[in-house]
């Protein structure tokens, strides 16, 4: 890398740090590292949502989707405004009014203490893999880069975002993810106009490779639910991010940082709105990446994996300066998100498990559990990161990780939000169930082997069956036990 990308670089990396670290000079009360003091303003809020949903699973997974296959990993991304919007309306004014930090509070107050500590368990699992899943792929670029190890890089990295989300809390993570997040939108568009523009016949040339090779095409239409299809990405995402605006903590937790109503809603809908214009671009990016390399066949190296093609060609392609500003992008990119996971872990640690342990704790005593917890999360992270090396495609496997480690919990939030006089018997039923039937399709790929059966359906839709399956039992044993009453 040449020393003026190295500069810039650091300049933004070491400078994103410290200015995070910056916010834990004062000290700070259990309310002010969870909440942000409740004044972070709406729009910083919202940026920082949208800094979340790009990370750098994005920022490389779909530009290396695009790259070595098509578009059928963007129709995940055409359910998060739906989302967005059912949060604007129902969730923030739900989560805003329940005098809880925490996202889990409802569901010990609907069916019990198990409730809550089985949707913070799961919460906590995802929080780790994404961490690490994360954490891998912005090690991928250096590298190529500097030819630095990447269990090196994931573990400085990891540490060095440890330390000022620790340190400053939820108000530091969305403010530094709000200057990430707009570092990621200016690398993402300056990277594809060089794209464009260095087609040697210009930039219709890319548009006419890629529609002749197929890499607009959206996924199969047919109704087979082993393929990753459109409709199974499609389902898949709209699960999902109802997921995580409906129960994951670190999105419930952004909407109480907001210092009204109003800002707290236009944060979902400004996080929603801008993801889908810029995955369009890293789409884009990566299917003009095949129509470059497929122009100029000899300058990429024929074992390359595709998780590594953006990097390779940021480093051999892009003119001095803008190499260490598309680094920069992809590494803030992936640290918002992981200092978001890490904090909002941290609370729920804090909150679910610790103060019910100790329910006449001191403030003093919370924060330093929430530090503490926060170290923790983050140090696991580095060990999931470090496991990534083995396997083939990042994207394809943070997918199948994030359905299982799911645990179905939408589906008992469904059914204490929409079944008022479901309980706990019929909540422990379901998720039972639920559960169960996650575990199967998690489990299927040995199964079919073991039993030389066919593979029923793809991994992906573990969140969207085990979802399904716990509020339907929940449902239908409500409505059977109510039609018993009335008989």
């Amino acid at each position: 890398m040449n020393i003026f990308d190295l500069i810039v670089f650091l300049i933004f990396t070491v400078g994103t740090i410290l200015f995070g670290y910056m916010f834990g000079r004062k000290k700070q009360s259990s309310e002010e590292f969870t909440r942000g003091g409740g004044k972070v303003p709406g729009w910083v809020v919202g940026l920082s949502i949208f800094a979340s949903f790009c990370s750098s699973i994005s920022f490389l997974g779909y530009c290396s989707s695009a790259f070595s296959g098509n578009w059928n990993a963007f129709v995940f991304t055409l359910s998060i405004l739906p989302a967005g919007l059912l949060a604007m309306k129902y969730f923030v004014p739900f989560y805003r009014s329940l005098g809880s930090i925490s996202a889990y509070s409802y569901f010990e107050e609907r069916f019990g203490r198990w409730a809550r500590l089985y949707a913070s368990t799961f919460y906590l699992f995802t929080q780790v893999c994404r961490s690490g899943a994360i954490l891998y792929l912005l090690a991928v670029p250096m590298n190529v880069l500097m030819g630095w190890s990447i269990p090196m890089v994931v573990t400085f990295t990891g540490l060095g975002i440890i330390l000022y989300s620790q340190k400053g809390g939820l108000k530091s993570v969305i403010w530094t993810e709000a200057i990430q997040g707009a570092i990621l939108i200016i690398g993402a568009v300056v990277c594809l106009i060089v794209l464009l523009t260095g087609m040697p016949e210009g930039p219709l040339q890319a548009f006419r490779i890629c529609i002749d090779n197929d890499k607009f095409s959206l996924g199969s239409f047919n109704g087979s639910l082993v393929e990753s299809t459109f409709w199974v990405c499609l389902i898949y995402g709209m699960f999902t991010n109802l997921n995580n605006f409906a129960i994951d903590q670190s999105y419930t937790q952004r909407y109480c940082a907001a210092p009204s109503l109003g800002e707290a809603r236009k944060s979902a809908f400004w996080g929603s709105m801008l993801t889908l214009p810029v995955n369009v671009v890293l789409f884009l990016i990566g299917s003009c990446l095949f129509a470059f390399y497929h122009v100029y066949p000899d300058l990429l190296p024929a074992d390359i994996k595709s998780d590594y093609v953006f990097p390779y060609f940021i480093i051999n392609e892009l003119p001095v300066g803008l190499v260490g500003l598309l680094i920069a992008s992809i590494f803030c990119a992936g640290m918002s998100t992981v200092a978001t996971g890490v904090t909002s872990s941290g609370t729920i640690v804090m909150t679910d498990f610790y103060s019910y342990l100790r329910p006449q704790a001191s403030d003093e005593s919370k924060v330093v559990v929430l530090r503490v917890a926060s170290v923790v999360v983050g140090l696991l992270g580095i060990c999931v990161a470090l496991c990534f090396l083995f396997v083939d495609n990042a994207l394809d496997a943070w997918w199948a990780l994030s359905s299982v480690c799911s645990g179905g919990v939408l589906g008992m939030f469904l059914l204490a939000y929409l079944c008022p006089k479901a309980e706990k018997q019929q909540a422990v039923i379901g998720v039972v169930i639920g559960v169960a039937a996650l575990i199967l399709i998690a489990l299927q790929t040995k199964l079919t082997e073991w039993f030389d059966i066919p593979q029923l359906v793809h991994i992906n839709l573990g969140i969207v069956i085990s979802t399904l399956i716990i509020f339907l039992t929940g449902f239908l044993l409500c409505s059977f036990k109510k039609s018993n009453k009335t008989a």
